[in-house]
């Protein structure tokens, strides 16, 4: 695995992150006949929430992000995005379970939305995640928290 590291968000990182989500969203949008260069870094931009958000660092750059959004009933992952290269390395897995772990200790579940024919819905299935609905462009998917195993009874 590269070496990496994962970092809190500061609103200074909005264009990189920006830059990121553009590349790793092209190949996904243009099968969907989706893809604006302007408008997929303006979205990122428009719902940026730097104290929600932690940015992937390797080799001293940016490599990606992932938000955590908190609502009333669950967390919302949102903008999680690795830069191509490093995907398929185990770098999103560990930082998926970080953030996973953290949400069990809170006892809510997960919630995120995918875009449909992503390859990256295979990791969330992988960690747990399942459908709760899906349209023509997105899949939306909920994990609930892990539990520990009841304990085992001595005799």
């Amino acid at each position: 695995m590269a070496e990496w590291e994962i970092r809190p968000a500061a609103a200074a990182d909005v264009e990189a992150v920006a830059e990121v989500r553009a590349v790793v969203m092209r190949p996904d949008l243009e099968r969907l006949g989706r893809y604006d260069g302007h408008l997929v870094r303006q979205r990122l931009r428009d719902a940026f929430a730097p104290e929600h958000t932690w940015v992937i660092e390797s080799d001293g750059a940016v490599a990606g992000c992932v938000a955590l959004r908190p609502a009333e009933d669950a967390h919302w992952l949102e903008h999680f995005y690795l830069t191509p290269h490093l995907q398929g390395g185990g770098i999103g897995t560990a930082v998926l379970r970080e953030l996973l772990d953290r949400c069990d200790r809170d006892g809510l579940p997960v919630r995120l939305n995918v875009l449909q024919g992503s390859p990256a819905r295979r990791l969330y299935e992988r960690l747990g995640f399942t459908l709760e609905t899906e349209d023509p462009v997105d899949v939306f998917m909920r994990r609930d928290p892990a539990t520990a195993a009841p304990p085992r009874m001595v005799l």
